[in-house]
């Protein structure tokens, strides 16, 4: 499905439907075909957002994952949107806990995916090899559970972007940001209500990960999907929806505590 990418100022962004706000980031890798059976369920009962996060267009200098939460923070001030269901795949999910970290107020919200954050086994040291696609097309298949959902399209994606030397530069500065970045000791502070949906069979953020989350945020829920990597929303989208439906329906009912 094609959607309309809207701009307004120096945001990218996708808006679709109607409801309270879905925010959803993607990941280092990522890009909206990520979100594709996400966005199209959703819109039925929700304005469902996806601000294109410019994960290789900032300066070196903030090529991290403040910077980019900065940007975000930056991006809902502007929109002006309030009561945020906000959900972070990867990297994604990294922003959006140092966003909601700094920033709670608009938050209604927070679910997580595959999140970085506390620990991730990283693309490995000889990564990226450019010019190497078949490389780039093993690695890619790490992400999921059935090596089949490392499509062309989604290889092409990825090796046109290590194909290019700034850009792998910038890569490395967000994975490097991504490591040191710990958030152990400040999850507690999280108040709110917050979904945590992981692969069973997820290498990169292992099972192990989704735990501490849980253990580590006080208003949290832990749900696993067997046979199943690192991007649940893409591998395994219907149950995906259905755990994420749930949860949102749990929260309408109830009274509001932010």
């Amino acid at each position: 499905m094609n959607y309309e990418i809207k701009q307004d100022g120096k945001f990218k962004y996708l808006e679709e439907g109607q409801g309270e706000p879905l925010m959803l980031l993607h990941g280092l890798f990522g890009a909206l075909s990520n979100f594709q059976f996400l966005i199209e369920h959703f819109r039925k009962t929700n304005l469902v957002v996806v601000p294109m996060l410019p994960l290789l267009e900032m300066d070196l200098l903030h090529t991290s994952v403040g910077g980019l939460a900065k940007f975000v923070h930056k991006f809902i001030e502007h929109r002006d949107y309030t009561g945020i269901h906000l959900l972070g795949n990867s990297l994604g999910g990294h922003v959006a806990l140092v966003h909601i970290l700094k920033h709670p107020e608009r938050i209604k919200s927070l679910t997580l995916t595959g999140s970085s954050g506390l620990f991730e086994n990283g693309m490995g040291d000889t990564y990226p090899k450019r010019g190497d696609k078949e490389y780039i097309r093993n690695k890619t298949a790490l992400t999921f559970y059935d090596p089949a959902m490392a499509t062309d399209e989604l290889v092409n994606e990825v090796f046109e972007i290590t194909n290019n030397r700034l850009k792998v530069i910038k890569i490395i500065a967000l994975a490097k940001s991504a490591i040191r970045n710990n958030l152990g000791e400040e999850l507690s502070n999280i108040q709110q209500p917050t979904c945590l949906i992981w692969g069973n069979n997820d290498t990169i953020t292992p099972p192990f990960v989704g735990k501490e989350f849980n253990k580590l945020i006080p208003n949290s829920e832990l749900h696993f999907i067997d046979k199943c990597g690192h991007a649940p929303m893409m591998e395994v989208p219907e149950e995906f929806n259905r755990i994420l439906g749930g949860f949102l329906e749990k929260l309408k009912a109830a009274p509001a505590t932010i």
